[in-house]
């Protein structure tokens, strides 16, 4: 059976999801640019290659499905798929003479407060390399590019969910509260309790992962009731907070500590958001990710020693 196993071919698994995913051979056929016989023929082999019955025929109008070894089946090809499709960026890429670029994912805070040091780096070591930002409003986001051969590096927030990454941790991104300065909170000159924000309009970040929402950060899941807007650009939400609109809940590399009437709160009790870089642990990894990984850790140390010394103060 083994050596039956050796002659499965990638035509006869693409058959067999286009079967799964219509409810037809017929259907999978036009799909495929196959005759019905051919379908069928490919299934059949595909069936005594493995030695399992991988469709249900029930014969007439009836739609045709697939057995449970056959969903194991179609669940494995697409894992193959993905490998493929990830192999397929790597060549297109060396075939296209971009060796020489580097795919980071990021998304604002980071875009603002740790790459810009590294990238000018970056610049004066490797003149000759270029880089393509893809910018996103989820790190969820990001990882799908990475897994799929689209990114080489990406930003992330841990927790990362799993998958065949390869992680460092680069800075403690503490949450705050932007306020302006007529807001009742704005005279306090100790941190703030995340419960002192109950009743209080907020605003913050769109939608992302359920566990980097602020409300479930601050380990108050009822604060979400309280948002009245929420937005993807940093920008915005301080605007919004420096209009009155709301007080702003972020974490600190969305702030931007110069702007004039508003004031920056500290939290007290609320574990920092912990920002990250994440790339693909099952693919080569080229020379210039790294030399990108090893700036951004020293734009970090810098960052995070800012944070420190300026939370201490406004705080």
């Amino acid at each position: 059976m083994a050596e039956a196993w050796d002659s499965v071919e990638l035509r006869h698994l693409r058959t067999l999801e286009a079967v799964a995913r219509t409810g037809s051979f017929s259907r999978a056929a036009d799909e495929l640019g196959y005759t019905q016989s051919a379908v069928s023929q490919q299934i059949a082999r595909l069936e005594a290659l493995t030695g399992s019955r991988l469709v249900e025929r029930p014969g007439g109008p009836r739609p045709v499905s697939l057995t449970p070894a056959g969903e194991l089946l179609v669940a494995r090809a697409e894992a193959l798929g993905g490998e493929l499709a990830r192999a397929r960026a790597d060549l297109e890429a060396l075939a296209a003479g971009e060796a020489g670029v580097l795919r980071v994912g990021c998304f604002s805070s980071v875009g603002v407060r740790l790459l810009p040091a590294a990238l000018r780096e970056l610049s004066a070591t490797r003149p000759g390399m270029q880089v393509r930002l893809v910018e996103a409003e989820d790190d969820g986001d990001l990882l799908d590019l990475l897994g799929s051969g689209r990114l080489d590096v990406t930003f992330v927030v841990h927790p990362v969910p799993p998958g065949p990454w390869r992680t460092v941790e680069l800075v403690e991104d503490p949450y705050v509260v932007v306020v302006h300065d007529g807001h009742p909170l704005a005279s306090r000159r100790t941190p703030l309790e995340p419960h002192e924000l109950d009743g209080v309009p907020l605003v913050t970040y769109g939608e992302m992962r359920s566990v980097h929402a602020v409300e479930n950060r601050l380990g108050r899941p009822g604060l979400g009731d309280q948002v009245v807007l929420r937005s993807h650009d940093n920008g915005t939400i301080l605007a919004l907070a420096a209009e009155g609109v709301g007080a702003a809940v972020v974490s600190w590399l969305s702030v931007d500590e110069h702007r004039p009437g508003v004031r920056v709160l500290p939290l007290r009790g609320v574990a920092p958001r912990v920002v990250g870089l994440a790339w693909h642990g099952e693919r080569p990894a080229l020379p210039a990710a790294e030399a990108f990984v090893a700036l951004v850790r020293a734009a970090a140390v810098v960052e995070q020693a800012r944070a420190v010394a300026l939370l201490d103060v406004v705080g």
